[in-house]
């Protein structure tokens, strides 16, 4: 069986744990700042969530957007054209893609890299880089993930990147900086597509900076921690890259008023999930349901 809208998946990961990080993929993953999976996830579940991917750039979908404003200014919609697009929560909206985000092996690997018994989904991000049309069009600016969840407790949060075509180098694959994941936080910006001045920025004061291109067959999935910085150059490989970003938070993560600034912090998830004692609730399983627990099935 495949999964529902909400709560967890039916679907039942292999009993051994052959599939999953060993305990050298789990130390590399904390030196340098990602995993590179070998291919975990199905064929046929990438052909659903492709699928689903068109039904909902297509307004087919399943349930309705999980808040009261369907887009923020960040969301892709048909009249912004051929463009980078980026959409949140899609996968509370159609059921293949949320077949996806909750598919076990995904979620295993990552409580196996950050050592959770408990792992929830963040939000996910629906992704469509086109061909290239004009310099940077395509880009995805230089960013860490953790830049953006300040109101999280959890320092160790980590996304899980899907690719549901095959992404060689020139569909603009991931890159990450390496061993970034153990630095001071970095202002940067996902939507800055001058990948480099961005660089300049992160390169400054530092010596042997070194960037890892992640090209990806499809099947494999690229973990990367939160604080690790990342982005992707232009496609230009005459095919959409398309792909799925999993944001995944542990068990213990709660919400916190103020940033490390010590201004006050926000993330659209405060809107959508229910409120407990007057705060938002990051285990409410309608926005953030639970993908796997220590001793699941």
């Amino acid at each position: 069986m495949g999964a529902t809208m909400t709560g967890m998946t039916t679907q039942t990961p292999p009993a051994d744990e052959t599939h999953l990080p060993s305990d050298d993929d789990v130390a590399s993953f904390w030196e340098h700042g990602y995993f590179l999976s070998p291919p975990i996830v199905p064929e046929q579940v990438l052909d659903d969530a492709l699928r689903g991917m068109d039904r909902f750039y297509a307004g087919d979908l399943d349930a309705p957007f999980p808040g009261r404003t369907r887009y923020d200014e960040y969301d892709w919609r048909p009249e912004h054209g051929d463009v980078l697009r980026k959409n949140d929560y899609a996968s509370l909206m159609v059921v293949e893609l949320g077949a996806l985000v909750r598919y076990p092996l995904i979620a295993a690997t990552a409580a196996r890299l950050i050592g959770a018994d408990a792992i929830r989904l963040w939000h996910d991000q629906l992704l469509f880089k086109p061909p290239e049309r004009t310099p940077s069009s395509g880009n995805v600016g230089w960013h860490t993930d953790r830049q953006y969840w300040h109101t999280c407790t959890a320092d160790d949060m980590l996304t899980a990147w899907v690719p549901l075509v095959d992404v060689d180098e020139r569909l603009g694959p991931l890159t990450f900086v390496d061993g970034s994941h153990r630095w001071p936080e970095t202002q940067l910006d996902f939507f800055d597509g001058d990948l480099e001045a961005g660089e300049r920025r992160f390169r400054e004061g530092r010596d042997g900076v070194q960037k890892i291109s992640a090209p990806l067959r499809r099947g494999q999935v690229s973990f990367h921690h939160c604080r690790t910085i990342h982005g992707s150059g232009p496609n230009r490989g005459g095919v959409p890259r398309r792909s799925m970003a999993i944001h995944l938070q542990p068990g213990t993560n709660r919400y916190q008023a103020d940033g490390p600034d010590g201004r006050p912090a926000y993330h659209r998830n405060d809107e959508l999930v229910r409120q407990v004692d007057g705060h938002p609730d990051y285990a409410d399983p309608r926005i953030c349901p639970l993908v796997f627990a220590t001793g699941s099935k």
